[in-house]
């Protein structure tokens, strides 16, 4: 409780401070993403699709519409946590959205026009890390407490 003079605190609780940490990774990706150097084969970056021959850290294939949506979920992130509910929210549906990247990565064929994105084996593995990790942190930080 603030008492006059004084200014309140705004407290970010575990689940906030989860999204909010997931958040700054995803927009660190996506600018990473646009870094040569960091991203090799950067001169082949397309905007979309297979073609593109760029690698973020040499291992996972990126276009600008990659990199676009690293950002977005990065803003997401961001902004969803700043409340409980929202960054609970983005934990777990931003999870879903990868749960469901995995398994589009497993069963497309990487070398057609319907991998537009793009993504490849590297990519499809951390989809499902990130998809586990997400749907963990936002189910198990910050559970009630409460004692029987």
């Amino acid at each position: 409780m603030a008492t006059p003079g004084s200014r309140a605190v705004n407290v970010r609780r575990p689940i906030q401070l989860a999204a909010l940490v997931v958040g700054v990774v995803f927009l660190l990706v996506g600018v990473l993403g646009f870094i040569p150097g960091i991203t090799t084969n950067f001169d082949t970056l397309t905007f979309a699709g297979h073609q593109s021959e760029a690698m973020l850290l040499g291992l996972f294939q990126v276009s600008v519409l990659h990199n676009i949506v690293h950002l977005l979920f990065g803003v997401a992130g961001l902004a969803m946590s700043r409340s409980a509910a929202g960054a609970r929210n983005f934990l777990i549906y931003g999870g879903a959205v990868y749960a469901v990247l995995w398994l589009y990565g497993l069963l497309i064929d990487q070398s057609s026009a319907v991998n537009f994105v793009p993504i490849n084996t590297a990519d499809n593995w951390l989809h499902l890390v990130l998809a586990v990790g997400m749907i963990a942190l936002g189910f198990l930080v910050d559970r009630d407490r409460r004692t029987v």
